[in-house]
């Protein structure tokens, strides 16, 4: 097996991570200068840009899950890129407070300005229909252009359904390479994070049969690099170790089960280690994910989609949040689907969406 690292030595994993400053704004203020403060902050945050979220797929739980964070508190100032009309019947479905108001809509304890985009037909819950694939296409176009603009401080997207959205023509293997080509970016890359790992992906959305192909050198290069800038820039880790996974069992068991890492990687990544990067790697993906090995790094670059977000999701779907590094704007999202066959039931949980949320401010504070 070949390895490639520099010598540091091991530590533990500190999450960047807390709960979203609507849950933090429960605690307890003690002091008359801790109210001021927290007066301060909260002023603060009502000044920024809001934060813009996209209902999704409109047959799938996206507007559910729009219309149950409005029934919270939430510091951040919100906007919502959809349909009044399918929030206002989603709300009434599930029983919920939601009202239309001059700038927006107002649930329980919360508010966001509408960015309003009307469905081309009425939506059904778990009932997909082509006709508004429009709907969701231009929801995606609009919350771009807000974040280009700096009109948002940065979207969280809600789930689409892929299908559909191929089914009525258009060219769209997920929201990574669709946000990028809107932005003019080259090398998007996935990450999922969670309370213990963050996972980044080489190659996203293909089919497992050409990963091999499409993990050339350069791409290899450019992913970590995007990576590396991320982890200084977005979660403020001065010098970030990164772990890179093997494409092969046993990371080619020295060239035995496959020549990638030997013949495409390992250059990589001693032209990397050389410039001033810190990677290990090619590691054996079975044995990087183990909590004492994973420990030692700020990011584990994964070769191929199943290959590092099974790992990172057996906690249960909505613990981890999706991020695109390597836009010129913060995106984010569940780390789950449409869940159609529960739409409309006021039975998906807002875990994830408050996850996200949560996430998106902390990046937004570190810039």
């Amino acid at each position: 097996m070949l390895f490639i690292a520099r010598s540091r030595p091991s530590r533990s994993f500190s999450s960047s991570y807390t709960t979203p400053s609507h849950a933090q704004s429960s605690n307890i203020v003690t002091s008359e200068a801790a109210r001021r403060n927290y007066k301060k902050m909260k002023q603060e945050l009502q000044n920024r840009a809001p934060i813009l979220i996209t209902t999704g797929e409109p047959a799938g739980i996206g507007p559910d899950l729009v219309v149950q964070l409005l029934q919270q508190p939430c510091d951040a100032p919100l906007a919502i890129v959809g349909d009044a009309e399918l929030l206002l019947e989603r709300a009434k479905m599930l029983g919920v407070k939601l009202v239309r108001t001059e700038e927006g809509l107002m649930g329980k304890k919360a508010t966001a300005i509408l960015e309003q985009t009307p469905l081309r037909v009425p939506s059904v819950p778990g009932k997909l229909d082509q006709r508004n694939v429009d709907y969701v296409m231009s929801t995606l176009k609009k919350a771009v252009a807000s974040c280009m603009s700096g009109k948002s401080s940065a979207m969280i997207t809600g789930p689409v359904q892929k299908s559909v959205i191929l089914e009525a023509g258009y060219e769209f293997s997920g929201h990574t390479e669709f946000l990028a080509k809107r932005a003019g970016v080259s090398t998007p890359v996935m990450m999922l994070v969670n309370d213990t790992l963050r996972v980044a992906l080489a190659t996203v959305h293909m089919p497992l049969s050409e990963v091999a192909l499409a993990l050339t050198a350069d791409r290899l290069e450019r992913v970590l690099c995007v990576v590396n800038e991320a982890l200084i820039k977005r979660f403020n880790i001065n010098k970030p170790v990164i772990g890179v996974c093997g494409l092969n069992p046993h990371a080619g068991e020295s060239g035995h089960l496959g020549e990638e890492e030997t013949e495409t990687m390992a250059p990589v990544l001693r032209k990397l280690n050389d410039s001033g990067l810190v990677v290990e790697g090619p590691l054996p993906a079975d044995t990087v994910f183990a909590p004492s090995v994973a420990a030692r790094f700020d990011a584990i670059v994964a070769m191929y989609h199943d290959q590092g977000l099974p790992v990172i999701k057996r906690n249960g779907i909505g613990f981890a949040t999706n991020i695109t590094l390597g836009l010129p704007f913060i995106r984010t999202s569940v780390d789950h689907g449409t869940a159609l066959s529960i739409a409309g039931t006021g039975t998906a949980e807002t875990r994830g969406l408050i996850s996200a949320l949560g996430v998106t401010q902390q990046l937004i504070d570190a810039k």
